[in-house]
């Protein structure tokens, strides 16, 4: 293809820039498109079109932005650093509005945040929306959360402060009431064509045999029938949720004008939502498709030419088998997505919390692959999400004695979180609707750690289970993310129960409005609140895990096998793979038992030699400290030849 008639209206400096990046990753892009839509009739016209796309979003990169790619270029692994922090909240929730949030940086950096993830700021669906991701248009602001003006003035604060702003991407379906749905519903064959529509039942039938149900509450089946189009429209999630049909090119060229359109206003990482179910197959379960594959690497070219500042996320809320594919293949020399959700560690942690046992969570972590060059996990332990519990039934089933006991542990586990459990959580069942199968859980991080109220007093226990799960999530390697309100224990908001247009999602749960009052308390450095002591604790992890270059995403965790059920051991460094150079190696200890447990320090240095090779005798020497949340104090091995760890204590041994 010749690139040149499309790039005459640049500047000789930035048609020489686009120029090169344009021949470095068009022949990966092409490839991709060529597999998806190569037979297709006007395939020639339509990689003309994008080509023009992609020169004109360049064209209108702003000078800020165009630096900002140059930075990126020569460090494309800086969202992998040990000081990353990432903050997910909703604009209104946390700050009313778009000016609002420019109010809160102050707050977000005094936590240490490099990445904010706002959820849905586009306009939305009126009504019912899915919290937002219903888009109804891709080029205009939610009124109620500001303007255009107002996004332009946060991304260029946010920038200025160091930190980069994450938005949702929704790839699979719009709603019924953008632009496109609407000229369908008025009978226009072309936009017909950008959705599945079906004359009747037979194919949809076919389709419900294998493929699954997300909301089988809320909205049972895959297929909802339009009387303006008198035809069944695929709608995975909502009925006013239409899937988009990515056999059309069509549809693919419109997401990456509004995607660059996006880059363009400032936004440097994209949240793919629901890439697992871009393509459909009859048959299948319509999930992790080759093609919904090449689609999202296709989509890494893309930025890679016209915004290579922009990292690309993966929303795969998929088993940990099927992970490592929407990070690409090194080998293969496949690009993909540069980060993606490690849900599976996730709910395994929490699964070990509930169990007091941690063989799901260490089957997790040796099954996690190592991570391509450039690409991170992030780890979390909360979102505005339910934790889906059936993402590990592959490890269950390997570490249970049979397929009916690691059913019943996962029911377990999933009653243990809700109304139903008798612990110390409180959260609610997901999705309830057949008392045999297991239902994900919904709730805040305090609520499901046992926070209840705001004493420091009575949330002891429970505090130190939230810091264990957090300590975790730091420490294991990836970008960790903070869920607004977790840095101040705040509990469930119930109130979402009076809104007609909430109260059908429990996910509302935990979406509470920012706590002023727990702020206050921070503010005011409350020793008697929770909220003070737990913000301190995490500031304290924070930091430690700033000085620690053996805490970046790209240094592999390596697993150590101990002779206690509830103990979770790791050991992070030893050799750096961005410098070719030996790192100081960090022991991660997690207790997730409620007793106090003593390891024998000599059986834990053979165990980490046992893992790690013969000539691991890091951990052999004198003059190691360890830090926990309740102190940080210089050890000697030969002092004490032992470690005593308390109930839910995480220890990180250097």
């Amino acid at each position: 293809m010749k690139f040149e008639p499309q790039l005459h209206a640049l500047d000789p400096s930035r048609r020489a820039q686009l120029q090169q990046r344009v021949e470095e990753h068009w022949p990966q892009l092409e490839a991709c498109l060529e597999r998806l839509y190569g037979k297709k009739a006007g395939y020639s016209d339509f990689l003309d079109a994008l080509l023009q796309v992609l020169v004109d979003a360049s064209l209108e990169r702003s000078e800020e932005l165009l630096q900002l790619d140059a930075l990126r270029l020569q460090r494309s692994d800086w969202f992998c650093s040990e000081n990353m922090l990432g903050y997910c909240a909703y604009v209104d929730r946390f700050a009313g509005n778009l000016q609002g949030v420019e109010q809160r940086i102050p707050h977000l950096q005094n936590l240490g945040v490099s990445y904010l993830h706002l959820l849905p700021f586009l306009k939305a669906r009126k009504g019912g929306n899915d919290g937002g991701f219903a888009v109804a248009s891709f080029e205009e602001i939610q009124p109620e959360l500001g303007n255009l003006k107002d996004l332009l003035n946060l991304t260029r604060s946010l920038r200025h402060a160091g930190i980069s702003l994450c938005s949702d991407l929704v790839l699979n379906h719009v709603a019924d009431d953008h632009p496109w749905a609407l000229a369908a519903k008025k009978g226009d064959p072309h936009y017909q064509a950008f959705f599945h529509t079906f004359d009747d039942r037979v194919l949809p039938d076919q389709y419900e045999q294998t493929v699954g149900q997300i909301f089988p509450q809320a909205a049972p089946g895959n297929f909802t029938f339009e009387t303006g189009l008198q035809k069944w429209v695929w709608t995975t999630f909502y009925p006013f949720q239409w899937d988009l049909n990515y056999a059309n090119p069509q549809v693919l060229l419109q997401m990456v004008k509004a995607m660059l359109n996006l880059a363009n206003w400032g936004v440097e990482v994209f949240r793919l939502d629901s890439t697992a179910f871009l393509w459909k197959r009859l048959g299948t379960n319509c999930m992790n498709q080759d093609e919904a594959h090449w689609i999202l690497q296709a989509l890494r070219s893309i930025v890679q030419i016209a915004a290579p500042a922009v990292v690309l996320k993966a929303e795969a809320i998929v088993p940990t088998a099927d992970l490592p594919a929407y990070l690409g293949n090194e080998e293969k020399q496949i690009k993909e997505c540069q980060i993606a959700y490690h849900s599976s560690l996730m709910a395994s942690a929490w699964m070990a919390l509930a169990e007091q046992k941690t063989d799901v969570l260490q089957c997790v972590i040796e099954h996690t692959p190592s991570l391509p060059k450039q690409a991170s996990w992030l780890t979390y332990v909360r979102c505005h999400d339910d934790i889906g519990w059936n993402v590990l039934r592959a490890e269950v089933t390997a570490v249970s004695e049979s397929t009916s006991i690691a059913q019943e542990r996962l029911q377990a586990v999933s009653r243990f979180y809700s109304e139903q459990g008798e612990g110390f959580a409180d959260g609610l069942r997901f999705q309830a609707s057949d008392p045999s199968a297991v239902h994900g859980t919904v709730g805040m991080a305090a609520s499901l750690c046992g926070v209840k109220g705001k004493a420091l007093a009575s949330n002891q226990i429970a505090t130190r289970r939230m810091l264990l799960m957090y300590a975790l999530a730091m420490s294991f390697g990836g970008m960790p993310l903070l869920y607004m309100g977790d840095e101040f224990a705040q509990t469930n908001d119930r109130s979402y129960l009076q809104d007609i247009d909430r109260s059908h999602d429990g996910r509302w749960l935990q979406r509470p409005m920012f706590d002023e009052v727990a702020l206050n308390l921070v503010h005011q450095a409350d020793q008697g609140s929770v909220s003070y002591v737990l913000y301190a604790a995490l500031i304290r992890l924070l930091e430690k895990r700033r000085q620690s270059p053996a805490f970046s995403a790209e240094i592999p965790a390596h697993l150590i096998r101990l002779p206690h059920t509830s103990i979770l051991a790791f050991v992070r460094g030893d050799f750096d793979c961005r410098t070719n150079s030996k790192l100081k190696p960090v022991l991660c200890l997690f207790n997730f038992s409620d007793a106090e447990i003593v390891l024998n320090w000599s059986q834990l240095v053979e165990a980490t030699k046992v893992s790690l090779g013969a000539g691991a005798n890091y951990f052999s020497r004198k003059d190691l400290s360890w830090f926990s949340v309740d102190e940080d104090v210089l050890f000697n091995a030969e002092d004490g030849h032992r470690v005593m760890l308390k109930a839910y204590a995480a220890l990180w041994i250097s």
